[in-house]
Formats: C-alpha cells, sequence, structure tokens
C-alpha cells in the first residue's frame, strides 16, 4: 500500500514510463518545501521530444494531471523536467535568442 505523501511521485513515474521507449532511465525525485511539492524528472536524451511533445502540449498536460493528482491530497504540486546531458534542444534555442538581440541592437 502507498501513502499519500508519495502517491503523486508514483502517478508521474507509471504515466511517464508508459510514454517512453526507455522507461528503465526515467527518474523522479520529490521534494517538499514551504512552496508545496516539487517532482523533478529525468528520462533518456531520447525520449525528451515524447515529453515535450508539440509546442509543449505533452508537458502542459503532464503538469496538469500532477497538480490534480495533488489538490486531490491538498498540496501544491509542481512538476520540473531536467533537460537530459547531451540534448542539443537548449543550444538551438538560446542561439536564436541571441541572435534576436543581436537584431534588436541594430
Amino acid at each position: 500500500m502507498t501513502t499519500k505523501a508519495a502517491t503523486d511521485q508514483e502517478f508521474l513515474e507509471f504515466l511517464i514510463k508508459g510514454l517512453v521507449d526507455y522507461p528503465d532511465d526515467v527518474e523522479v525525485s520529490r521534494s517538499v518545501d514551504e512552496m508545496g511539492v516539487l517532482l523533478t524528472l529525468k528520462v533518456n536524451p531520447k525520449d525528451m521530444g515524447r515529453i515535450i511533445g508539440r509546442q509543449g502540449s505533452t508537458a502542459r498536460s503532464i503538469r496538469a494531471l500532477t497538480r490534480l493528482v495533488g489538490l486531490r491530497h491538498n498540496a501544491r504540486v509542481n512538476l520540473k523536467i531536467v533537460e537530459p546531458e547531451g540534448s542539443t534542444r537548449g543550444s538551438a534555442s538560446s542561439s536564436s535568442v541571441d541572435q534576436v538581440v543581436e537584431d534588436l541592437k541594430l
């Protein structure tokens, strides 16, 4: 039997493992502070696209579901998706942001 405190973590782990190609690489950690519960999700770099989805739609849906689980247990639950090592998503977006800033200076 699971405790109420770990229900959100177990739900997120179950949900993500059903979505990804590498379920053994899924790691969910849970921390609690005065702001509420923070679930931190780490997945295989090859699965990041599945977790984020088109324009972030899958990630928004996952966050909404974890918040609902938290509401059932009177807790504020937030989800942080950690970008894995070797991911190229961050470098592409930062270079485009730098380009926009440079264009604005002109």
